[in-house]
């Protein structure tokens, strides 16, 4: 019994790999990506920050800017701030809540993306995190005429990982991968605050 189930396993198991097999064969292009991680669950940024520690594997540079809540501490700016490879913008006052003035809020947003353009014109930098990039569309605190060009424009082989909710359909027609969360079960709704290491 056990050799017909390791020997059924074992054809299975041959027939996914040619499949798999014949997939990577076929994928032969090379290209800058954009990415767009969005939905309402946890670990949109902690994802992209997951490849800014991938690319820097590699020997590359990385940008990040972290739009809205970049007044928070957060581990991930802790690690990689002082890396030499990697620039980190914050490129908001906090929360919305926290802040309760939009036009410093617009202010900050705006001040930030003229930051990330330039990273998004730099060939040097091999991956540029827009992180919670899509709340400045749904605030109108920048329009999609000024983003996607600096998108669309960037240098060929330059990767894009914009994070944040309802990402605008403009993000996800433009992008070549789009990853939705979703929001199961969070402890914070069970009273548990935010926990170093884990949530921020």
């Amino acid at each position: 019994m056990n050799d017909e189930t390791d020997q059924r396993h074992k054809e299975r198991a041959q027939k996914q790999k040619q499949r798999v097999d014949a997939k990577i064969a076929a994928a032969t292009e090379d290209k800058g990506l954009l990415l767009v991680i969005t939905g309402n669950g946890k670990g949109k940024s902690s994802s992209a920050f997951g490849m800014v520690a991938r690319t820097l594997g590699y020997g590359h540079k990385a940008a990040v800017f972290q739009f809205i809540k970049g007044a928070e501490n957060v581990g991930e700016r802790a690690f990689f701030a002082n890396h030499p490879d990697v620039i980190w913008e914050k490129c908001g006052e906090g929360f919305t809540w926290e802040t309760q003035n939009r036009q410093r809020d617009i202010a900050a947003a705006q001040a930030g993306w003229e930051k990330a353009k330039q990273a998004l014109a730099n060939p040097e930098i091999h991956l540029v995190i827009l992180d919670e990039l899509t709340y400045l569309v749904t605030y109108r605190y920048l329009s999609l005429d000024e983003i996607m060009p600096a998108i669309n424009g960037r240098p060929p082989m330059q990767h894009v990982v914009i994070t944040g909710r309802s990402a605008d359909n403009a993000f996800i027609d433009a992008a070549d991968t789009v990853s939705a969360i979703r929001d199961v079960k969070h402890a914070f709704r069970a009273g548990i605050r935010a926990q170093a290491g884990i949530d921020r």
